[in-house]
């Protein structure tokens, strides 16, 4: 497939993916950008606005993966660095990630999947919970099992944990990298359920 990769990171999601797909990935951080570069070098890796692309590039895809900014959702961040520690300070919802779904959902004719942290309030859209986190997608997600993210740990045991190793690189927060990565079991297994959909959709078509 044409696989759109949105806010991508280092890659979590996509560690499991292999090389059978024609891969792009967004990132509008250079420094990042390079890191997964360096992981995925058959991948093709922008250093661009992911929100715009998607916009401009949407149809040219099979199925799209977008993981917006979640800080601003986040009932983590909310209770725990805002309410208790104050050492951040209320924000607007980004309403990006809505804008995206609403998006997908009217206009994308291939599979996709938006991801993002659990909210501190109703999901605007209801989502389906994997792993504590919210995805929302225009296929079924069977359950999957549920391994510790280790979310809190220190850097070694998230590299562990995600499978990257970030010795060489410097200037970039290691940890909070690792901790915005998908698992890359939950990333596999999705992608698997939207190709189990487009086989399945394919086989009805050829036998008429």
């Amino acid at each position: 497939m044409r696989i759109l990769n949105l806010y991508a990171g280092i890659g979590g999601n996509r560690k499991l993916w292999g090389d059978s797909h024609e891969i792009t990935a967004v990132e509008i951080d250079p420094k990042i950008a390079a890191i997964y570069q360096d992981f995925f070098p058959q991948d093709r890796v922008l250093v661009e606005d992911a929100h715009a692309y998607l916009l401009a590039h949407f149809e040219e895809y099979d199925f799209i993966w977008s993981s917006p900014p979640c800080p601003s959702h986040s009932h983590i961040r909310k209770e725990l660095a805002v309410e208790q520690r104050k050492q951040n300070k209320p924000v607007f919802p980004d309403m990006k990630l809505y804008e995206e779904i609403v998006f997908l959902q009217g206009y994308f004719k291939g599979k996709f999947c938006v991801e993002n942290v659990i909210s501190w309030y109703p999901p605007l859209i209801k989502p389906r919970e994997i792993s504590r986190h919210y995805f929302w997608t225009n296929f079924l997600i069977r359950d999957i099992d549920k391994k510790s993210r280790k979310h809190m740990a220190g850097i070694k045991v998230l590299e562990t944990r995600k499978g990257f190793n970030l010795d060489k690189y410097t200037g970039i927060d290691k940890r909070a990298i690792l901790r915005n990565c998908v698992e890359p079991e939950t990333g596999l297994h999705i992608l698997n359920e939207a190709l189990e959909v487009k086989e399945i959709i394919g086989n009805q078509k050829s036998l008429f």
